[in-house]
């Protein structure tokens, strides 16, 4: 059963929509920088960063500190140094899912069985790795300023609101677009480390076949989840399927657009490059924007 996207760049495939993206969009993104002004689009990484209550948040230990020489450490050549490891899942805070973080019938995007994704070795097929760099054009569509104020918990961003959004900011998404999408739930949530994740706004299935249908490459959003929660009837994450696994569209959650919003910018060039973990579902991620 071939789905929109499948076979669409061959049947090895397993970048999905960020094949989009080729020398002609990154050269179009690269001549938006006119003031040189660099955004960072991520949260914050810290023990206090919240997460849903089936993940493991982060932790943070150092290897070798201060304490260490107070105690009597060598120090040769006067040299002294600290270093330390961190734990944490790859989904949290600011992190881009992988096209083998969500399926449905048994199936992967571009036809790929299950039976590939294992605990012990991962994803064989789709991971994390196999994305590489994101380069491209950002297009902010800022629903805050659209409604006057941040979106109350389980508020359903539709296909209108993103045409309207699209037209207050003079353009429209395209083919190879890095479609950001404002919604202000992390601008209410920020600084809180108890966090409800099952009620928030977000896209709506229509809002973002409206995205795909226009071939964009990547969606994000300062959410969590990308669409709205609770989710309509009895559908479960009809965003994650539809996108993940149909349309092969990377989704990226977590953004901090307020900063960017203020600048005033609807579209920049935006980059980013995941974490190449072997087989992994998704990466934490810091995207930027360039003014």
């Amino acid at each position: 059963m071939v789905k929109e996207n499948w076979q669409r760049w061959g049947a090895d495939d397993e970048r999905g929509a960020l094949n989009h993206i080729g020398p002609a969009q990154v050269r179009a993104a690269a001549a938006l920088v006119t003031t040189g002004e660099v955004f960072s689009l991520a949260q914050p990484l810290s023990p206090r960063t919240p997460v849903p209550a089936h993940r493991v948040g982060i932790q943070h230990f150092m290897g070798r500190d201060g304490g260490d020489y107070a105690a009597g450490a060598r120090r040769p050549g006067g040299f002294q140094f600290a270093e330390d490891t961190v734990v944490l899942p790859l989904h949290i805070g600011t992190h881009l899912d992988a096209l083998c973080h969500a399926w449905y019938d048994d199936r992967l995007y571009n036809d790929f069985s299950q039976n590939a994704t294992r605990s012990t070795s991962g994803a064989a097929h789709c991971g994390i790795d196999k994305l590489g760099p994101i380069v491209s054009r950002g297009i902010l569509l800022d629903i805050v300023a659209l409604k006057g104020a941040p979106l109350a918990d389980g508020t359903a961003i539709t296909r209108a609101d993103l045409r309207e959004a699209a037209a207050r900011a003079g353009i429209m998404p395209s083919t190879g677009d890095v479609v950001l999408i404002r919604t202000g739930w992390w601008e209410r949530h920020d600084g809180q480390k108890d966090i409800s994740f099952n009620s928030e706004p977000g896209l709506n299935l229509d809002a973002a076949l409206w995205l795909a249908e226009a071939d964009v490459a990547l969606i994000g959003a300062d959410n969590f989840a990308i669409e709205e929660m609770p989710f309509p009837g009895q559908s479960v994450f009809p965003v994650h399927q539809r996108m993940i696994r149909d349309y092969g569209i990377p989704l990226l959650e977590g953004l901090v657009l307020k900063p960017l919003a203020g600048a005033g910018r609807t579209t920049f060039l935006f980059a980013a490059s995941p974490l190449p973990v072997t087989g992994g579902t998704g990466s934490p991620i810091s995207p930027i924007a360039i003014l």
